[in-house]
């Protein structure tokens, strides 16, 4: 049975699933650590008990999160190798640089300064103990920076060649990595991850607020999380627009995908709310639509003409169930990310941000949010360049390593199997630590007793033995 399912899609499969554990990691962990960063700084400014408190309560939470993503990244460097070896023969030389710059200046820049980060509080001094912080929060930063920049080349590849080997090579670095839509993503992903951050603190800090409205910790991680909501949702929106062009200028049939739009229209095109859409028939069924509203979107025009998927040669035709549904998940929950933060400027101008029962279910539902629109996106961004892994230039079909499918089959096994387990345990450890609120002398990460690996030491006895 398992020779019959074809390799490719089992090599796709276990690409997305690794994927989707990974990115909502690094998604957390971004904010997270820039939201560290401000907590130590108004700490070391105000001096208010509160916010160093609020600082060693998350960190703990950061350093558990910061682990699983490096663990669930580093299993995707190994499948360029396993399963997409075309892949890595082909473009090796344009992301293979761009993977070992985000080694060597984020990695090794979060590596460098994240053990005094955790555990170097009382022993290196506030003000050092914050460079430390800062500078995780920008190696957190920069490594966005660089996997976006590969990401996106695959998207819009600019700045390159085809050498005698059929390898793609870098004919300039500049445009290659600032390649077309690089810029937009950029910003897309880092709002989504302070987006995502936020939605997190506000549920947690909603929680507490629902059981003691007087908890210090929770009121002000709330206000602050509420704050961040109201100013970077719209933004976000903005960004999203942005991009939106942005693609649609580069990669047309992707924004095809994602509106629907299987038939041009010459005289303006809808946007369709909702629908079905049928691949085979190019037809999207009980659609519900409003007309002329997508031609104002993308085009800023009512009558503006717009391409549909008939002008695309069938075979370079993107999912479009996937990526039509995908989009509108991330711009439904995007909009209610919008809608919370409205609610709580409203509920602060009326002085009960901190007394709202509504708001505060609301936030605490919202919680997950974050985490579902990045997984969105990512479908949608990669979905929407299918059949291609670069973009226009190489098929996914021509990019996988010559295996069988038993093969893929019980890798991908192995790693559901490894990573619910693992990652469900990391969860549910993370939940817990949510669930005590932040307290009076709070304690960050356990560190300060040395620990041995393994065995017990004969240094007690020895030593007995000498004074005797």
């Amino acid at each position: 049975m398992i020779e019959a399912l074809d390799p490719v899609v089992l090599a796709r499969a276990q690409f997305a699933f690794t994927m989707s554990f990974h990115i909502i990691f690094p998604a957390f962990s971004i904010g997270l650590a820039s939201y560290l960063a401000v907590l130590e700084a108004l700490w070391l400014w105000t001096g208010r008990e509160v916010f160093i408190n609020l600082f060693k309560y998350w960190l703990k939470i950061f350093a558990i999160a910061f682990g699983m993503g490096v663990v669930s990244g580093i299993v995707m460097s190994y499948q360029f190798g396993t399963n997409w070896a075309v892949f890595s023969d082909k473009t090796g030389p344009v992301i293979g640089p761009l993977m070992a710059y985000e080694v060597l200046t984020a990695f090794f820049l979060e590596a460098g300064f994240l053990g005094v980060m955790l555990f170097g509080l009382k022993l290196v001094g506030p003000r050092l103990h914050f460079l430390a912080t800062l500078m995780v929060a920008i190696g957190t930063l920069i490594s966005a920076f660089w996997i976006l920049s590969a990401n996106s080349w695959m998207q819009t590849p600019a700045g390159y060649a085809v050498n005698e080997a059929g390898q793609f090579v870098a004919t300039n670095w500049f445009e290659l990595i600032f390649n077309p839509s690089f810029p937009y993503r950029l910003v897309h992903m880092v709002l989504a991850a302070y987006l995502t951050t936020s939605l997190v603190v506000g549920a947690v800090g909603a929680y507490h607020l629902l059981r003691n409205t007087r908890q210090p910790g929770a009121r002000m991680m709330f206000s602050m999380a509420m704050w961040m909501l109201t100013v970077v949702a719209p933004i976000q929106i903005l960004a999203g627009d942005a991009h939106g062009l942005n693609t649609l200028e580069h990669q047309p049939a992707k924004v095809m995908a994602m509106e629907g739009h299987y038939q041009s229209h010459p005289d303006g095109a809808p946007f369709i709310l909702f629908g079905l859409p049928d691949q085979d028939a190019a037809v999207v069924r009980y659609a519900l639509e409003i007309p002329k509203l997508s031609s104002l979107i993308l085009k800023h025009s009512l009558d503006a003409p717009l391409a549909g998927l008939d002008t695309v040669p069938r075979q370079d035709w993107p999912p479009v169930p996937i990526t039509f549904w995908s989009f509108r998940i991330m711009v439904g929950l995007g909009l209610l990310m919008a809608a919370l933060g409205a609610l709580s400027l409203w509920m602060r101008w009326r002085g009960r941000l901190h007394e709202s029962r509504p708001l505060h279910a609301f936030a605490l539902a919202m919680g997950p949010a974050g985490f579902v629109a990045v997984l969105a996106g990512w479908v949608t961004t990669e979905t929407g360049r299918q059949p291609f892994t670069v973009f226009g230039l190489l098929r996914t079909a021509e990019s996988v390593s010559p295996l069988a499918s038993p093969a893929v089959a019980s890798s991908l096994i192995a790693f559901v199997i490894v990573y619910f387990a693992v990652f469900f345990a990391g969860t549910v450890y993370i939940l817990r630590l949510m669930a005590q609120p932040p307290h009076h002398g709070e304690e960050g990460p356990p560190g300060a007793t040395p620990a041995r690996a393994a065995g017990i030491t004969p240094a007690p006895a020895i030593a007995s033995r000498r004074l005797g």
